[in-house]
């Protein structure tokens, strides 16, 4: 078959930008072509994928995307394939990918009433409309029962074309024989001592992640136990707003903005927990990269990937609606608990017995059935 996957910008450490890259690494192992359209590519491009650059700018997004869907939209009626998988909403898709939480359900909760009337909201909601409203054929790939219900609030018709798929965890994240070696060298690189705890937030996007609310809790911590935390926060993003908060709320010492980096792994085996109090996640891939690393995990409801969380028994969630203090006590209660409780150990069972790595074979298997379904659709039609 040949596939178009389309997506705004690809680069090495997003979560929907690796599971992208998984599925069209399993679609050219099953021997389809898969020709990828995209504003922006960054890193190593894996052999057999054909990249196109799409040659389109504007000043905002919102007038960006309609240029780059027109572009592709012509590219496409130029060179036809089988199916158009989108990882990104917007018209003309055969398949979504759906990585990103339902838009209406965020701008209802994080907006207030003005952001309605503006060009932007206009143009994500009928974009998302195009998707998932009900005129739309295209199916849906979904990640989380929490996102399976957002969405449907909005769009109850859209349930008809809604795919449910496994998590898609890298089997790379499990520790090995050397955990304990790498721990201890990543502790030391970072001049920490045996007392002191380390809290690690991992994701691009600091304030949709919610580090501002970590940053909160970790000054709420009464002064002995605030004084022995080291936080890392590591991922893309504008960090400048959070480090002028962690200053004034005196964690400036305390507190690492790494950026983006290649050895998430060593943070996950080195530090002592795992914060990730974001404010909207359709799933939260980390979370499970923590819980089966054997780091426990403090979260909110409104990770699609927190039911693991609360499944595996390896940390708590706080509930939605988010309150501040519930995680404020939650903090400091798991890191008074962690030299008892099991939340280490139970996290590595889990991820041993789990079916958490299976998305990108199953994200094939509904391509190829979507593609098989559009190619008869349009013999017919041709008839």
């Amino acid at each position: 078959m040949k596939l178009a996957f389309l997506i705004y910008r690809y680069f090495p450490h997003g979560g929907l930008q690796r599971d992208f890259l998984r599925i069209a690494e399993a679609c050219l192992s099953r021997g389809h072509e898969v020709r990828v359209y995209t504003l922006r590519w960054e890193g190593d491009c894996p052999e057999g994928l054909d990249v196109r650059i799409v040659p389109v700018r504007a000043f905002s997004r919102h007038r960006l995307y309609p240029r780059f869907s027109r572009w592709v939209q012509q590219a496409l009626e130029r060179e036809g394939v089988d199916a158009v998988v989108g990882f990104n909403r917007m018209p003309g898709l055969d398949i979504y990918y759906a990585a990103d939480p339902c838009f209406l359900e965020k701008a209802r909760q994080d907006r207030g009433a003005y952001y309605r009337h503006t060009p932007r909201y206009r143009h994500f909601r009928d974009w998302e409309e195009a998707v998932f409203g009900a005129h739309s054929r295209t199916q849906i790939l979904l990640l989380s029962e929490l996102q399976r219900s957002q969405y449907l609030s909005h769009y109850p018709r859209a349930q008809q074309r809604m795919w449910m798929l496994p998590p898609g965890l890298d089997p790379s994240r499990l520790p090995r024989a050397d955990a304990a070696a790498r721990r201890q060298a990543f502790r030391q690189q970072f001049g920490l001592r045996d007392d002191d705890l380390a809290i690690v937030q991992v994701g691009s996007g600091f304030r949709v992640k919610g580090v501002d609310r970590s940053l909160k809790a970790i000054a709420s911590l009464p002064e002995a136990l605030r004084q022995r935390v080291q936080y890392f926060v590591v991922g893309q993003g504008k960090s400048r707003p959070f480090e002028k908060l962690a200053q004034r709320l005196y964690l400036g010492r305390q507190t690492r903005f790494t950026g983006a980096r290649d050895d998430v792994m060593d943070f996950l085996l080195g530090c002592d927990l795992m914060l990730h109090p974001a404010y909207s996640e359709s799933g939260g891939y980390v979370l499970l990269e923590g819980v089966v690393t054997g780091l426990p995990v403090l979260t909110t409801a409104s990770c699609g990937f927190a039911s693991h969380v609360l499944e595996a028994g390896a940390g708590e969630v706080c509930n939605q609606p988010f309150r501040q203090p519930e995680l404020d006590q939650r903090l400091r209660s798991m890191l008074e608990r962690l030299p008892t409780a099991p939340w280490s150990e139970n996290g590595r069972r889990y991820g041993r017995t789990a079916a958490l790595y299976d998305l990108p074979g199953a994200a094939a298997d509904a391509i190829e059935e979507i593609a098989s379904r559009c190619m008869v659709i349009e013999m017919e039609r041709d008839e």
